[in-house]
C-alpha cells in the first residue's frame, strides 16, 4: 500500500502529518511511504531525514496523489484553500482532520470524486482507541503553549519569589475546562510556581484536577453535565447563568484566566462576559484556547491580541502549530496507529472495505467512495447546501 504525506498548505500551518521516525515505521510494516518536498520543513523535519528513513521524496502536489492514501494535518474547508481535491479519484482514501461538524462544506469535492475520506476528530474515546486520539494529543500542546503565551504577556512573575527587594506573591491562575487542554494547563502553571484553581461541569474531572495540586470550582448541579464519550454537553440557558454568576467571583481575582471550554460541533459557550473583564486587575491576561469556536469569553477576537479596560485578550488560532516539532510527533503516533488499525480491520485486498463494522472506522469514515456515510455529517452538510439558483425570466 502505497501512502502520500502532503506539505500542509494552510497559512500559519506547521505541522506535518508522518515524521520521518514513522516513515520508517511504516516502511517496516509494508507501506510504501511518498512524502512531499519540503512537507516537514516547518516542523524541524527535512528532505534528507524523510530519505534516510526510507521514504521517497517528490516535488510535486500530484505525485503524492498518486498514492492511494493520502495522510495531512488538515483538509477540506478548514484549509483556507486548494488543498489538492482536484487530483482526487475514485478509490484514494484521505486521513487527517477536517473539522466535519462545523464546516463540512469541503467534504463536497470528496463526494463528487468518489473518495473516501476519515475525519481523526471523530475518533471515539474508548480504551482502544487512545493511541489514535489526535484531539487529545493536540489539546495537550495548546494547554501548554496556552499557559506559556499568559506567562510572557503577563506583567508580573507567576512563582512567588522571596528577594532582597521583598517577597512577590505568586500569580493567581484561572483554568476554565478540565479536558485534556485544562488539564495540561493546570500542569504548565503549577511548574511555574502559580497559584492555581479550575473549573469544570463534569464533577468526575476532580479527583484530576486536585491531584495536580490545584483547587476545584465545585459547579452548579448540572444533570448530566457530559455525553457518553465523555465530552462536555451544551448547557441550557439558565445553567449557564448560574454558572457565568459562579465564575466571576473567582475571575475577578485572578491574574491570568485560561479558557478551554468547548462542545463538539458547537461554538463555545460564552462563559467570560464584559463586565467580569472589566473586574479583573489591570495587568490581568486571558487566553481563550478555543477562540476559533468563537471563544469563551465575549471579548474574544479570533487571531488577534485585544486589551480591553487593561486586560489583555489572546485569542490565538491553532495553538499545536507553535509547537509544531512535538506536535507533529504526536500526531505522527496517532496517525500511524490509526493506519495500522484500519488496516488491520477494514483492508480486503489492498482497497478499503466501506462496510466494515468496526467502530473506530465507523465512527471516523465520513465519506466512503462518494458517499456520505456518518450521520451527524450528513446532517451538518444539508445545513450547509447552497442555495438553489433563481430561475431566469424570460
Amino acid at each position: 500500500m502505497k501512502l502520500g504525506v502532503l506539505k500542509e498548505l494552510t497559512p500559519g500551518e506547521q505541522r506535518v502529518a508522518i515524521v520521518p521516525a514513522s516513515a520508517a515505521a511504516l516502511r517496516k510494516s509494508g507501506w510504501e511511504v511518498l512524502v512531499e518536498q519540503g512537507a516537514g520543513e516547518a516542523a524541524g523535519f527535512t528532505d534528507a531525514d524523510y530519505q534516510a528513513a526510507g521514504a521517497t521524496v517528490v516535488a510535486g502536489r500530484g505525485e503524492i496523489f498518486e498514492a492511494d492514501w493520502i495522510a495531512c494535518v488538515r483538509y477540506g474547508a478548514s484549509c483556507s484553500g486548494a488543498w489538492g481535491e482536484s487530483f482526487l479519484r475514485p478509490g484514494q482514501v484521505l486521513v487527517g482532520l477536517c473539522d466535519p461538524l462545523v464546516h463540512p462544506e469541503g467534504l463536497r469535492a470528496v463526494v463528487a470524486r468518489g473518495a473516501s475520506a476519515f475525519a481523526l476528530e471523530l475518533i471515539p474515546r474508548i480504551t482502544r482507541a487512545q493511541p489514535m486520539d489526535v484531539l487529545s494529543s493536540m489539546a495537550t500542546v495548546a494547554g501548554y503553549r496556552a499557559v506559556l503565551l499568559a506567562a510572557v504577556q503577563l506583567p508580573r512573575f507567576f512563582p512567588m519569589l522571596m528577594t532582597a527587594a521583598g517577597t512577590i506573591r505568586a500569580a493567581k491562575v484561572f483554568v476554565i475546562g478540565a479536558g485534556v487542554a485544562g488539564l495540561q494547563a493546570i500542569a504548565t502553571a503549577k511548574r511555574l510556581g502559580a497559584i492555581v484553581s479550575a473549573y469544570d461541569v463534569r464533577p468526575a474531572v476532580r479527583e484530576q484536577v486536585e491531584s495536580l495540586g490545584a483547587r476545584f470550582v465545585a459547579a452548579p448541579v448540572v444533570p448530566a453535565a457530559e455525553d457518553k464519550s465523555g465530552y462536555a454537553k451544551e448547557l441550557e440557558a439558565e445553567v449557564l447563568a448560574a454558572e457565568r454568576k459562579l465564575l466571576a467571583e473567582i475571575v475577578a481575582e485572578s491574574d491570568v484566566v485560561i479558557t478551554t471550554a468547548a462542545v463538539p460541533g458547537k461554538p463555545a459557550p460564552k462563559l467570560i462576559t464584559a463586565d467580569m473583564v472589566e473586574r479583573m486587575p489591570r495587568g490581568a491576561v486571558i487566553v481563550d484556547v478555543v477562540a476559533d469556536r468563537g471563544g469563551n469569553c465575549e471579548l474574544t477576537r479570533p487571531g488577534e491580541t485585544y486589551v480591553h479596560g487593561g486586560v489583555t485578550i489572546l485569542g490565538p488560532l491553532n495553538l499545536p502549530s507553535q509547537v509544531p516539532y512535538h506536535a507533529s510527533q504526536m500526531f505522527s503516533r496517532n496517525m500511524v496507529a490509526f493506519l495500522e488499525h484500519v488496516r488491520k480491520v477494514a483492508v480486503r485486498e489492498g482497497r478499503l472495505d466501506v462496510t466494515s463494522d468496526d467502530q473506530i472506522v465507523r465512527e471516523t469514515l465520513v465519506v466512503g467512495e462518494g458517499r456520505v456515510l456518518h450521520p451527524a455529517v450528513e446532517a451538518a452538510l444539508a445545513k450547509t447546501a447552497p442555495a438553489p439558483a433563481e430561475p431566469q425570466k424570460v
